[in-house]
């Protein structure tokens, strides 16, 4: 049975090979009898040696053979504003004030605006007074114990609006000093950041402690006569913002001490009456949102914080 199947086994292959070669034998004479393709490259050169544009004749605009261009108009020279529109500028990045009144163009625009908004929370932590007051805010929410209450949106929107309005003053100095002047082409690219920043550095200064200074400046190996002029960006900036922190945790342990009494007296009277099990935080939250409440905290902290800046 088995040498059976062997011999079928055997023919089939057989069989098969038969196929294939009468397969590659028509495959062969179809390949050999069809008749080669030659394709021609044709070449054409332009004999055009006018400029593209018709008002001006110039013959000197080429700089390949007569019949081959690879320049067709001169870029030109401007002696003024007006010629400097007419230029042949592609491929070419240009950033001009318009007939010199010094108005920045569209684009460039939209990239310093991009390039502020990407530095802007920078900007917004490291000179301007919203560290102290975000972290002043989040020491309150944490002394009442109320957790997500007020949630962080609530807390970050507020701290940015009084952010707005202690340093109205500061930024309406920085547009009218710097901005204004460096719009109407008054002023160069140094001279405006220079202008700008001296505000802002004032107000840094007048939050400023003098041994935080004076510590970035020996790190620095600086001298410093005791003046503001003296003291580079480098250094006012962190030694700002040391004085803030320090600032800010005096006033949230301030801010965390009735809020301490109450939870100790809470915790005493439980005791004393043989509820160990009972949290005390459970039944003091109720008395410190009572207390804030009486003691119109908001209009307190808010308005005590405010005032610490002026």
């Amino acid at each position: 049975m088995k040498s059976f199947r062997g011999v079928n086994d055997f023919k089939t292959v057989i069989k098969r090979g038969i196929m294939c070669l009468c397969l590659s034998l028509i495959m062969v004479f179809f390949v050999g009898t069809a008749s080669p393709m030659t394709v021609y490259a044709t070449t054409s050169y332009i004999d055009d040696t006018h400029p593209t544009d018709p008002t001006r004749d110039r013959e000197t605009n080429l700089t390949g053979t007569s019949g081959e261009r690879t320049n067709i108009q001169d870029p030109g020279e401007a002696k003024d504003a007006d010629d400097l529109k007419e230029l042949n500028i592609a491929n070419t990045v240009t950033v001009t004030y318009d007939n010199g009144n010094g108005t920045i163009n569209g684009a460039l625009r939209i990239l310093i605006t991009l390039t502020l908004i990407a530095l802007a929370p920078l900007l917004l932590i490291m000179m301007t007074c919203f560290t102290r007051i975000i972290i002043v805010l989040h020491f309150t929410r944490a002394a009442i114990a109320t957790q997500t209450s007020p949630p962080n949106q609530v807390l970050m929107g507020l701290a940015l609006f009084l952010t707005f309005f202690i340093m109205q003053p500061t930024l309406q100095e920085v547009y009218d000093t710097a901005v204004q002047p460096f719009e109407a082409g008054q002023i160069e690219q140094q001279e405006f950041f220079d202008t700008a920043m001296k505000p802002i550095r004032e107000f840094m200064y007048g939050q400023t402690q003098t041994k935080d200074v004076r510590l970035f400046m020996e790190i620095n190996q600086m001298d410093w006569d005791g003046q503001l002029e003296s003291i580079p960006n480098a250094v006012l900036i962190p030694s700002f913002l040391i004085s803030e922190l320090r600032t800010t945790f005096i006033i949230g342990f301030l801010v965390f001490i009735p809020f301490i009494v109450i939870d100790m007296v809470v915790s005493s009277v439980l005791m004393s009456m043989g509820m160990m099990m009972l949290p005390p935080t459970t039944i003091s939250l109720p008395f410190k949102i009572l207390l804030f409440v009486l003691a119109d905290g908001w209009n307190l902290i808010i308005g005590s914080l405010v005032k610490t800046f002026y």
